[in-house]
């Protein structure tokens, strides 16, 4: 019978020559074999890695690290190649909602939220950090993660690190917030882009809306067309009960198509409503959660509630009058400043018409962004952040960071006909210093 991982007397075990063996005969064949190569032990800690096939080291009850001397994504996509964990990705697409989601599992399991810190190897410069909760699934197994792709890293590697994640899992979640929908079909945009250029070895997508059920469905239909990735789309998800419930149920759902029980995730059942799971988990298609073996139920715990991310108005005074500057430029039609991260809309001012909307220049500038940092990470010209102007037939785009607000950028849309492009870049120029100078203040 093969002792369980977490017997350490078996780290200690080394193999001593035989007693019947003369002190002069182990010394000869010693002599005999010193063309072999020598071989360093490994300790405790990467055996269990290995043994867990999970990613990092573990340095604290829920502190892990990871040390590279390639960029995260890279690094994690070498991780999934050489160990292949069994995981699940939570993912976001306009609204920001896997960290809570993370933080209500891991209070219904009793369970902390760990952190994974990549740092840059020989220096220990802070790379990234993603966080994660493993549940346990059954004693003698592993625990399973669930990885948040709400990842603190700069905005190349962000987008890098949540397509690896999301590509390498056994079933990718996406929790889609309250988006008009020609901005839903620009957001999927880079999803459908990464199923099909690839590495993408997730063959389970659930898609979970938080609003607009019915317009995500029609854009789910062509996510994955031409691939071998199977994509489900859930009635709207108002409760993060109900959340767990359809991903619970898609779970359940592989594991019985791979013939394999041994990964069952537990039932959490909200406190206010005990039937709440088990009342949403039906599936479309008439698959349901209660097909799934009965397993003691865990309460689940007071949680923040999962809902589509707000535009909040800027609390920036200094940021509210350089938006309200740059609109006022000749030939502004309208401009916006906001998050890289979420597509947050933080400050926005226009002209006339006011089309586009601030919902779009974010969402748009975003996708923008990302395909130019893409792009120069490709060419191998470094992740400096983009600056780009862009002329169409009629009209001018500029995409840029905002100076002195991290993780901010703006995206202007400027009438060709009456903007002179040079001077409008030297005037911004000028609201930059004027702002750096207020933010030093």
């Amino acid at each position: 019978m093969t002792k369980p991982i977490h017997d350490m007397s078996t780290w200690d075990a080394s193999a001593h020559p035989s007693r019947a063996f003369e002190e002069d005969e182990v010394w000869e064949a010693t002599r005999q074999q010193t063309a072999m190569a020598t071989q360093m032990m490994r300790d405790k800690d990467e055996y269990l890695a290995d043994a867990y096939k999970h990613v990092g080291r573990q340095v604290g009850v829920s502190q892990w690290e990871l040390f590279v001397a390639c960029e995260p994504a890279e690094a994690m996509q070498q991780q999934f190649e050489a160990h292949q964990p069994e995981f699940i990705a939570l993912h976001d697409i306009g609204t920001q909602s896997s960290r809570r989601m993370l933080a209500g599992l891991a209070a219904a399991a009793g369970r902390p939220v760990h952190q994974l810190h990549i740092r840059r190897q020989g220096l220990g410069m802070p790379l990234a950090r993603i966080e994660f909760v493993e549940l346990v699934c059954k004693p003698d197994r592993p625990p399973l993660r669930l990885y948040s792709t709400e990842v603190d890293a700069d905005t190349a590697q962000r987008r890098r690190l949540a397509r690896t994640l999301l590509g390498y899992s056994r079933l990718g979640v996406v929790m889609v917030g309250d988006l008009p929908p020609h901005a839903l079909s620009s957001s999927l945009l880079p999803l459908r882009d990464a199923i099909s250029e690839g590495p993408w070895f997730n063959r389970e997508l659930l898609l979970l809306p938080l609003a607009g059920a019915a317009a995500l469905a029609g854009q789910a239909a062509h996510l994955a067309n031409g691939t071998s990735v199977k994509v489900l789309t859930t009635p709207l998800v108002k409760r993060p009960a109900e959340a767990w419930a359809y991903l619970r149920a898609s779970w359940h759902k592989l594991r019985v198509a791979l013939a394999d029980d041994a990964i069952d995730l537990p039932e959490l059942l909200d406190s206010v409503r005990p039937d709440a799971a088990s009342a949403s988990a039906e599936m479309p298609g008439g698959q349901s959660a209660s097909a799934a073996p009965a397993r003691p139920p865990l309460v689940m715990q007071p949680m923040p509630a999962v809902k589509a991310a707000e535009a909040p108005a800027s609390t920036d005074p200094a940021l509210a009058s350089y938006v309200r500057k740059c609109g006022e430029l000749k030939g502004m039609v309208s401009c916006c400043v906001f998050e890289l991260a979420s597509q947050r809309t933080i400050a926005s001012a226009s002209q006339s018409s006011g089309r586009p909307g601030p919902a779009a220049l974010a969402t748009h500038g975003a996708s923008l962004m990302a395909s130019m940092a893409e792009a120069a990470h490709a060419l191998h010209l470094g992740d400096a952040p983009p600056d780009a102007a862009i002329t169409l037939d009629q009209h001018h785009l500029l995409i840029r960071t905002v100076p002195g607000r991290r993780g901010l950028a703006m995206h202007a849309v400027l009438d060709k006909a009456q903007a002179n492009l040079t001077l409008v870049r030297l005037q911004l120029q000028r609201l930059d210093i004027a702002l750096e100078e207020g933010a030093t203040r």
